[in-house]
């Protein structure tokens, strides 16, 4: 976050909603920012060492990864699903970080992140659609329009409804699980029921609140089947 926000400073400074960034606003220096930047990937990289070989070798894959993205809206509209891989890696990063081993199984949930994230960034950048038109900026709405930007997000949340059930199966979880799935689904229709093309005031609640809810929902739902099924009582 701290290197996103050095590499768009000069675009944050001159767009009305981010201007009041603390780079832009003169809060914090760019000196600093990129020390903390530095400092913070010497920690990943130490902390990667300390966990095993497999972690080790991909650390500086998943560290490239990352910082690309900061650089992808002046590339590509599809800017929006560099973002979701640079989040999608966490849950198969954190498995090879545990077992040292890599499952094919995992993927499917790094997949299905980079759908979830991916469709919202493309929601939340609807906020700048008529800036990034502006100034040259790429993204889904700025390419689609936001009328066209909308049913993307839709499409790439539908996908990753299907490969969260695939998911289920693939890892054997029972009915609390699928519970969570179903409240998953009914969170996701309702954020996209309280914002429009034409109605963008709720975002920050489509975007903050309630994916994190569906987050913690669904880490819940998983982690309560998991730990009820070894008991032996489900």
């Amino acid at each position: 976050m701290a290197f996103n926000r050095l590499v768009d400073s000069d675009i944050d400074a001159v767009n009305p909603r981010t201007a009041m960034r603390a780079i832009p606003k003169g809060e914090l220096s760019r000196g600093f920012v990129l020390s903390f930047t530095i400092l913070s990937a010497g920690v990943f990289l130490f902390g990667a060492t300390m966990l095993n070989r497999l972690t080790l070798e991909l650390a500086p894959i998943a560290l490239a990864v990352v910082l690309a993205y900061s650089y992808m809206k002046r590339i590509t509209r599809w800017s929006h699903l560099v973002l979701g891989l640079a989040l999608g890696i966490a849950p198969t990063a954190a498995w090879v970080a545990v077992r040292g081993s890599l499952d094919s199984r995992v993927l499917l949930l790094t997949a299905i992140v980079i759908l979830w994230v991916g469709g919202f960034d493309v929601l939340y950048s609807c906020q700048d659609f008529e800036h990034d038109r502006k100034v040259g900026l790429n993204s889904v709405p700025q390419a689609f329009g936001l009328e066209g930007a909308f049913w993307i997000a839709r499409g790439m949340h539908l996908g990753m409804a299907v490969l969260l059930f695939v998911l289920l199966h693939a890892f054997g979880l029972g009915p609390i699980a699928l519970g969570g799935f179903v409240l998953v689904l009914l969170l996701l229709a309702y954020e996209h029921s309280i914002i429009s093309p034409r109605d963008l005031r709720r975002m920050n609640a489509a975007f903050f609140t309630l994916n994190g809810v569906i987050s913690v929902v669904f880490f819940l739902a998983v982690a309560a089947d998991v730990l009820i099924r070894r008991s032996g009582k489900l």
